[in-house]
């Protein structure tokens, strides 16, 4: 019997059980013994049966799978965060669909409103901008939303967050006392809330120093080539000219940096010390050990996904926040 043409009374007549036991095994197995579920999976499996979803989701008023949008799915960070959320889903039964908006708020909402049509349970979003009242709105219609790295001024959506300003502050001061004075904030396009705070706090940290100067370059994008080309263009600089420290915007642009800088012939750390963000999986394995604040990708992931589940089961809850401390991870790039 082909795939397409198996229905649920086939399963049922192939299992010997009624078409009702067969819709309990789908929308609610706990009402079947272990013995009858196991019987009507062999027939599902044999036949092929495939579950028609939509019609799943009128009976169920849920459709078993949450959404999750990100900046970039192919950034370690993320991709950290990624996995986190679908650990978290998988073990309460849902199943994860995953957008990259790539700093888009356009493609952003694409996904969203995608997400929305299909009635997925609820979204984790970590968002392209600061734009946040159309996911306000969403919860505001009775789709569950939990921003991750990022937080809501509002206090009507849940969020998981960094405190970016401190891990500024502590990567300028980890620079200032090992002697720099010539900071360089190596940043991305403006607009970018977290990078921004980032930038604040090591602001706050040089402009308290007599000496210490700091510059920002900016680049069009934190990954690993515009790091490259930056590190190329410090290296290009005479002696004196050339910033003693860099703080990149994260791991990526760090790393994509110090192997620019290396290859420039440029020491790291004598001549010019680098500190990253993030404490990406390469970041402790590059040519040069990356020093870097940590984020905890795997528990903010998860925070962000019992969070929602919390939402998913109790719709309209209080809005909930959750703010993790910075960590600098000091390695051979800044020792």
């Amino acid at each position: 019997m082909r795939e397409s043409t198996v229905t649920i009374h086939d399963v049922a007549r192939h299992a010997g059980v009624s078409a009702a036991t067969v819709s309990n095994f789908f929308n609610w197995p706990d009402k079947l013994s272990e013995r009858m579920k196991a019987r009507v999976d062999d027939a599902v499996t044999q036949l092929g049966f495939v579950p028609n979803m939509p019609a799943r989701q009128l009976r169920r008023q849920r459709s078993g799978i949450v959404g999750l949008s990100v900046v970039n799915a192919s950034n370690p960070f993320f991709a950290g965060i990624a996995t986190a959320v679908e650990q978290v889903a998988e073990e309460a039964g849902l199943s994860v669909v995953v957008g990259s908006s790539h700093e888009s708020a356009d493609r952003q909402e694409k996904f969203l409103t995608l997400f929305e049509q299909l009635r997925f349970d609820g979204v984790v979003v970590a968002p392209s901008d600061d734009e946040l009242e159309p996911l306000r709105q969403r919860r505001d219609r009775g789709t569950p939303v939990v921003l991750v790295d990022h937080e809501d001024p509002d206090g009507r959506l849940s969020s998981v967050s960094l405190d970016h300003r401190e891990g500024g502050r502590i990567a300028a001061e980890h620079l200032v006392t090992a002697g720099r004075t010539r900071l360089l904030f190596a940043g991305g396009p403006e607009g970018v809330r977290q990078v921004a705070r980032r930038l604040e706090g090591c602001r706050e940290v040089v402009t308290g120093i007599a000496g210490t100067h700091l510059e920002v370059a900016r680049s069009a994008d934190l990954d690993l080539t515009d790091g490259e080309e930056m590190g190329r263009w410090i290296a290009g600089l005479e002696p004196a000219e050339r910033p003693d420290a860099v703080f990149a915007g994260n791991d990526l642009h760090a790393i994509g940096l110090v192997n620019a800088l290396v290859g420039g012939g440029v020491r790291v750390p004598d001549d010019v010390a680098v500190v990253g963000y993030d404490d990406i999986p390469f970041a402790a394995r590059a040519a040069v050990p990356l020093t870097t604040v940590r984020q905890p990708i795997a528990a903010m992931g998860r925070a962000a996904a019992r969070l929602l589940l919390d939402e998913i089961a109790e719709p309209g809850r209080e809005p909930r926040d959750v703010v993790f401390p910075p960590e600098l991870v000091v390695r051979g790039s800044a020792p």
